[in-house]
C-alpha cells in the first residue's frame, strides 16, 4: 500500500511539473560575459595578470609563488604572435584546456566540443583575433565547467591582449548558452 501511495504522489508531482512546462533538472543561469586585459607571461615586469581562473572569474598572476595550479588559461607570445597556455604546458596536472570552435560569433557559440582530443591541454594554441575558443576548466570537486573566450584586441609589441569571455555555472554541462 505504501508503495502505491509513493508512486501516486510521484505521478501527481510529475504531472504538475509537466503541466507547468518547468524542467525540474534545468539549471537556470544568465549570460554574464566579461572583458579583461591580460599581459603576456614573457613581459619583464613582475606581478602582471597573465591568466584566468574561470570559475570564480578571477585574474591571476601566474608568476606569484602562491598561484600554484589555481588557474585555467594563460596567455603569452611565441614566434611573434599570442598563444593560449593551458596549465598542462607548465607541468601542472590538470585537464583544463582550450579548443578552437568552428567559425562562429561569440554570441552564436553554443556548445563546447565533446571530444576531449579537441582540447589543447599540454601544448600552446595560437590565438587568432576574433576567433572564438571553448575553455574547459580544471576539476572542481566532481565538476568541470565550460566557457568561451575571444581575443578582441592584440598588441604583440606591448604584449597585451584584451579578451571577452563567459562561463556556464552548470557542472559538466558543455552548453555555452543558458537553457531556454
Amino acid at each position: 500500500m505504501k508503495t502505491r501511495t509513493f508512486f501516486a504522489l510521484g505521478a501527481v508531482a510529475a504531472a504538475a511539473l509537466a503541466g507547468c512546462g518547468d524542467d525540474p533538472f534545468a539549471f537556470p543561469w544568465e549570460p554574464s560575459p566579461d572583458t579583461v586585459r591580460l599581459f603576456a607571461l614573457s613581459r619583464p615586469e613582475p606581478n602582471l595578470v597573465s591568466a584566468l581562473d574561470l570559475l570564480p572569474r578571477r585574474l591571476v598572476r601566474v608568476e606569484a609563488a602562491a598561484t600554484g595550479s589555481q588557474w585555467d588559461l594563460a596567455v603569452d607570445t611565441a614566434g611573434g604572435r599570442f598563444v593560449w597556455i593551458p596549465p598542462g604546458v607548465m607541468g601542472i596536472e590538470t585537464r583544463a584546456g582550450v579548443a578552437e570552435l568552428d567559425e562562429t560569433s561569440f554570441e552564436e557559440a553554443s556548445m563546447a566540443p565533446a571530444d576531449t582530443a579537441s582540447y589543447a591541454t599540454t601544448r600552446l594554441l595560437p590565438v587568432e583575433a576574433g576567433r572564438v575558443y571553448a575553455v574547459r576548466t580544471r576539476q572542481h570537486q566532481r565538476c568541470r565547467y565550460y566557457g568561451k573566450i575571444q581575443a578582441l584586441e592584440m598588441d604583440v609589441g606591448r604584449a597585451v591582449i584584451r579578451v571577452h569571455y563567459d562561463l556556464s555555472p552548470a557542472c559538466n554541462n558543455r552548453s555555452l548558452v543558458p537553457p531556454g
